[in-house]
């Protein structure tokens, strides 16, 4: 690729099993913002994108319901989406006052950052990093 302005990331997709209960968590617990839903009835499926900020400016997470499934394996590929936080604690704190889980931290990590992992309604892995 010849690296150049028009190239960055737009957006990362995951496959939920209840797409109003992913989105109140995004948006509710983790405070982004519902950017955008569609139906798409010939292929059976709706997506969501969520994220702090307008698509135009930064990377959003499109959560894609299929109509029907309510549950995948999420096998050993995935790891997790990265989100920079002012105050881990705070923040952590907050994730669970709103049913959110909390399954690890806030720990030091190497050293030198603090971190923390929540999880979603489908079990993806969601990091904090203090900055």
């Amino acid at each position: 690729f010849h690296r150049s302005k028009c190239i960055r990331i737009l957006h990362t997709m995951i496959r939920v099993g209840d797409l109003d209960k992913s989105i109140a968590f995004y948006t509710d617990v983790l405070g982004m913002k519902l950017l955008r839903r569609k139906e798409y009835p010939e292929g059976k499926y709706t997506l969501a994108f969520v994220g702090y900020g307008e698509e135009s400016e930064g990377a959003v997470i499109e959560l894609t319901y299929n109509w029907g499934v309510s549950s995948y394996e999420l096998g050993t590929g995935y790891g997790h989406v990265a989100i920079a936080v002012g105050e881990i604690r705070k923040t952590c704190e907050a994730v669970a006052a709103k049913g959110g889980k909390v399954v690890y931290g806030p720990a030091l990590h190497g050293g030198a950052t603090w971190i923390a992992f929540v999880e979603d309604p489908d079990g993806y892995k969601i990091e904090f990093i203090e900055r």
